[in-house]
């Protein structure tokens, strides 16, 4: 079938090739996943900035283009108490540069969130009925995992660890997305908040292959055909690439992230909790340099953002990246412009 020994996923999704574009919320569009999936790959919708109108109307879009099969992707997390001691020790670290930009500090802030799967979301999946469910931050509670379950699609999750592979896989996971330092995007971490100790994906996926015997999917600084195979050899059943699909015309991002995706090396991007609250790699900019990356007085997931949308809302008018997350993993280097479904089939296809 293909350079790759491992034909489990391409069974079990029922897809040609074994390339999973990686669900990123804000720049997947209807038309990436479209894309993907037409070319053989598995494309993916994150639902985690969407709202169920938005979820709904990106479906029935999709739906309508083609038949083949897709991913839905949703975020696990529970949303925090409200503390507004924490809010407040936020905005004053972030005070200087309201002043900075003609701001009020004092001046109420937008709410800031990621949607946690839920009975709403659940209830889509039920309606459309995707032939692959995955989820960022662990599972959801057993009943809702069930009703996924009851729907037909195969359930995929993320783990960064040896540990966390296990726990997904005794809770009944179809595959396991073995996720490396490297990736772009949110840390799927679950089980420890310790960015010291996370795995970078060469190590990670052969011992979590190893750890279980369901499908595993590698994911962190794949971004071309060179780094595909390798994750064959390491073990994997397929590949599921991120940044690589941000060079592509499907993608929604900025014109200074874009910029700054074709000039990205592997030292300048860091891991950071600024923008949501919770460890996320991007491109370093002014906000990490100054007052992260990791930085103590961010708040909890998902609530960081809110703060910092009127700097975002004033700088980015300027095109500048100041207090914008550019989400991007340490291969982007190794990207190269072309569409969407160019790229899945290109990623697997020989020299």
């Amino acid at each position: 079938m293909g350079n790759w020994q491992d034909n489990r996923i391409v069974d079990l999704f029922g897809i040609e090739l074994p390339i999973i574009q990686a669900p990123m919320a804000g720049a997947t569009t209807p038309e990436m996943v479209i894309a993907a999936s037409e070319a053989g790959g598995l494309g993916s919708l994150p639902a985690a900035l969407l709202t169920i109108e938005q979820t709904k109307a990106s479906l029935d879009q999709i739906r309508s283009a083609t038949s083949k099969p897709i991913n839905m992707n949703f975020f696990a997390h529970a949303n925090p108490a409200a503390d507004p001691v924490a809010q407040m020790a936020w905005r004053t670290a972030l005070a200087p540069y309201y002043v900075e930009l003609g701001l009020d500090p004092a001046a109420p802030v937008p709410a800031a969130g990621r949607a946690p799967f839920d009975d709403n979301y659940c209830g889509l999946v039920e309606s459309y009925r995707p032939e692959v469910v995955s989820f960022h931050f662990g599972l959801p509670g057993p009943e809702l995992l069930e009703r996924v379950r009851q729907t037909g699609a195969k359930i995929t999750a993320s783990a960064t660890t040896v540990a966390e592979a296990r726990w997904l896989a005794e809770r009944g996971v179809d595959a396991i997305i073995a996720m490396g330092l490297e990736a772009g995007g949110h840390r799927g971490n679950f089980l420890s908040d310790d960015m010291a100790t996370q795995v970078g994906t060469m190590a990670l996926v052969p011992q979590i292959v190893d750890a279980v015997s369901v499908p595993v999917i590698a994911a962190g600084g794949i971004s071309d055909r060179r780094g595909v195979r390798a994750a064959f050899v390491l073990g994997a059943s397929a590949v599921q690439v991120g940044t690589a699909y941000l060079f592509t015309p499907e993608a929604k991002v900025t014109a200074f992230h874009r910029e700054a995706l074709k000039s990205a090396r592997d030292d300048n991007t860091a891991v950071t909790n600024i923008f949501t609250g919770r460890p996320a790699r991007g491109i370093v900019n002014r906000i990490m340099r100054e007052i992260g990356p990791l930085a103590k007085a961010a708040p909890a997931f998902p609530t960081a953002g809110g703060a910092l949308a009127p700097l975002r809302a004033v700088t980015e008018k300027e095109s500048r990246s100041d207090f914008s997350n550019m989400w991007a993993g340490q291969a982007a280097s190794l990207a190269r412009e072309m569409s969407a479904a160019e790229l899945t089939r290109y990623l697997v296809e020989a020299d």
